[in-house]
């Protein structure tokens, strides 16, 4: 499946591909990503955090990546290059957003936006804060098939979430 007929996968950041919050026993682990310790793409240490074998792992998943986290074109300078990923397109924060205005009691942002940007596509959402209220919002307004995937922050994408996100994009 290519082009408008290939389902989207929106990629949060924070939680997903960068574990945060209070450290596992041992604390984070820390990769190099194939650069010495001192350089890290953007000079954002927080990088080192995300495992770069996850680039071609979400490359290897037949679905167009894109972006959606508050990181936006960080993403591409900081992130991209550890991963060994593209430059992806960003879901950008609506500006009615911004103010805190416009979406439902416990909607998060990135929900009305992601479907508007979807478009009618079919799309996989990984995202650490996704909610039963996001859940509804997206069964009530998207027309496509739609995968919303809450990954644990402390861990970030493991295994059992690719199995899912596998499974899903195989019965698309």
């Amino acid at each position: 499946m290519t082009g408008p007929d290939r389902p989207l996968l929106f990629l949060d950041v924070d939680g997903p591909l960068i574990p945060f919050g209070a450290p596992p026993p041992g604390g984070y682990p820390t990769y190099h990503g194939g650069y010495d310790t001192g350089r890290v793409p953007g000079g954002n240490p927080l990088v080192t955090r995300a495992d770069p074998a996850l680039g071609p792992r979400l490359l290897s998943l037949p679905c167009e990546p894109v972006w959606a986290t508050t990181w936006f074109e960080d993403a591409n300078e900081c992130l991209a290059p550890w991963l060994g990923l593209p430059q992806l397109p960003f879901v950008d924060r609506p500006m009615e957003e911004a103010d805190g205005e416009g979406t439902e009691a416990g909607v998060h942002w990135k929900t009305p936006a992601l479907v508007a940007w979807a478009a009618g596509r079919p799309f996989a959402w990984v995202d650490d804060e996704i909610t039963e209220a996001d859940r509804r919002w997206v069964a009530a307004h998207s027309p496509a098939r739609t995968l919303l995937h809450r990954v644990d922050p402390q861990r970030g994408l493991t295994e059992a979430d690719f199995d899912a996100l596998e499974s899903w994009l195989r019965a698309a």
